[in-house]
């Protein structure tokens, strides 16, 4: 019998939530796109206002719950509901961004409830957009903030990419619930 595991998609607005749960997804997607109204924050036509929820089986029968979040703080009430459960966290961040690692920043604070309990990884979207390179400087900050976080370059709209970055965090989950169990 296999496990399963509610895993967490956030992130600014923009980097690539809702694609990746797409992307990953075995069944339809549940989105709650909106138009978006603000355009201060992004360009983008719709936006998500509650969460994205898709789901992908892996070997043995191990069932992937996969929800994303709205990336606008005035949405935190959302992000705080899904914390609780979430064994583990894709913090997507936008390299094309003014400040990918102010939003590092940003949703490590505000997303520590699924750090306190679980594990994450970082997945760095649209660096063909941006001159600047955020996979070392993201790593440097996770390490001067004394975290364990692997960081990935992704396209979310890759199918293989994006089975790397959550095995990976899959991976870790499973340890991290054998050390508990050893302890």
């Amino acid at each position: 019998m296999g496990y399963e595991h509610i895993i967490l998609f956030a992130g600014p607005v923009g980097a690539g939530k809702t694609t990746a749960i797409s992307t990953l997804s075995e069944i339809p997607v549940v989105s709650t796109e909106a138009i978006n109204t603000d355009f201060s924050i992004s360009n983008k036509a719709t936006t998500t206002v509650a969460m994205d929820y898709g789901q992908i089986s892996l070997e043995e029968g191990h069932l992937i719950r996969l929800y994303g979040v709205p990336g606008q703080e005035r949405f935190d009430f959302v992000w705080k509901l899904f914390q609780e459960r979430a064994a583990g966290l894709v913090l997507l961040l936008d390299e094309s961004a003014k400040e990918p690692l102010t939003d590092l920043d940003f949703f490590l604070d505000r997303f520590a409830g699924v750090l306190n309990h679980g594990v994450a990884v970082v997945g760095i979207t649209r660096s063909e957009l941006s001159s600047s390179k955020s996979l070392s400087a993201c790593c440097t900050r996770l390490q001067q903030r004394r975290l364990k976080v692997p960081v990935f370059e992704v396209d979310a709209r890759d199918r293989e990419q994006m089975v790397v970055l959550l095995t990976a965090l899959v991976s870790m989950v499973q340890m991290r619930e054998t050390q508990l169990e050893a302890d």
